[in-house]
């Protein structure tokens, strides 16, 4: 670690990130410190080791380290530009709140991801990170199942189609799978696209200075998505009800949610959908075309007819358009079965607060 007389401030920072519900565990390696070694200047570490999530004025921030006002608000724009913590506009002018490592930090670094920090992430996903971060629920990602294998006839909450999260939104984007690009510098990389990680955005014109967000039509977005289903790849979004941002196309290779569940047998690594795969024996013609496409394993067959194996299947959808004799569908699950999502952000931090053990009043 270049860094390496200021361990105290990046184990304070990492300290300070832990106490985010979404958590940031320690290593015995010490690897995270190495990795916010490689994303934070020294500077820029002790600013962002006493920020709060719920966004302030910088002279809040400066006044808690001691800094001049005017310096504190340049680091901190910079620190925003760099995707390490977020700028907010509002009447009194930029304010400045931290975010997760994930999601928030992490998916932020695709101009700055190279081989050292593909290395240093990777470590400590195995070491630490794709164990902890992914075993509390509620999960941090919500699988939406692919809309056409969706009966007609089922009744179906907005946050249960990936469409209807793009309604209210006056801006779309689309960017590079962070996972997928890590995964390439490591050599570990798959054949799925990696330009369509969607973003959107209530506000007009949200992303046209980005460095990595491509700016595109709501039409585009739509057609991306079918271009993700036809790839093979698992639509997901954060966990909750309202208040979506981004839609993420997965791949079970490289994405770094999915592979809590598949590398390390998470089951609270993704929510599950509220459906799961149905087989319409008299249809089914054996060609196993559905096992091909299935990422969770969760589909065999053992005689003339496909089987659906609900304790892997998690209600993505993928099967039933590569079904030829159209034998397969998605249906609800019982009631009995289901739990609806925290309704928002803010309910989401609470109820991941409390199975954590996380005062939220120090971080908020």
């Amino acid at each position: 670690m270049s860094q390496s007389t200021d361990l105290p401030t990046y184990r304070k920072l990492a300290q300070r990130l832990d106490t985010i519900p979404n958590g940031f565990p320690s290593t015995q390696s010490g690897v995270e410190l190495k990795l916010l070694a490689k994303l934070y200047t020294p500077e820029q570490a002790k600013l962002a080791a006493v920020m709060r999530l719920t966004p302030e004025p910088a002279e809040a921030i400066a006044a808690r380290v001691g800094w001049e006002p005017a310096a504190a608000y340049n680091a901190l724009k910079d620190m925003a530009r760099l995707g390490l913590i977020r700028a907010q506009r509002g009447e009194q002018g930029l304010t400045f709140g931290l975010m997760p490592f994930v999601v928030g930090v992490y998916e932020s670094q695709l101009a700055r991801m190279d081989e050292e920090l593909a290395q240093l992430f990777e470590a400590y996903f195995q070491e630490s990170f794709g164990r902890e971060v992914l075993s509390t629920p509620p999960s941090v990602h919500r699988i939406i199942p692919v809309e056409q294998s969706i009966p007609v006839d089922l009744e179906v909450f907005p946050y249960e189609r990936a469409s209807q999260l793009l309604e209210g939104a006056n801006s779309f984007g689309v960017r590079d799978c962070i996972c997928r690009v890590e995964k390439r510098l490591l050599g570990q990389g798959c054949d799925h696209p990696v330009e369509n990680c969607l973003v959107f955005h209530p506000a007009e014109h949200a992303f046209e200075r980005s460095r990595t967000i491509r700016t595109i039509s709501k039409e585009e977005a739509l057609r991306i998505l079918r271009q993700a289903t036809e790839a093979g790849l698992v639509h997901s979004s954060a966990n909750v009800q309202k208040g979506h941002g981004y839609i993420c196309n997965c791949c079970t290779c490289c994405c770094g949610i999915l592979r809590g569940l598949t590398e390390f047998g998470n089951a609270e690594a993704m929510a599950r959908s509220n459906f799961h795969a149905a087989v319409d024996g008299d249809l089914c013609i054996a060609c196993a075309s559905c096992l091909e496409v299935c990422p969770f394993g969760a589909l065999s067959l053992p005689g003339d007819i496909v089987e659906v194996d609900l304790g892997r299947c998690m209600g993505c959808g993928l099967c039933v358009p590569a079904c030829p004799s159209e034998a397969l569908s998605l249906r609800r699950k019982p009631e009995a079965e289901i739990t609806p999502p925290p309704l928002d952000e803010e309910a989401w931090l609470m109820e991941r607060a409390r199975k954590r053990g996380v005062p939220l009043h120090e971080i908020l």
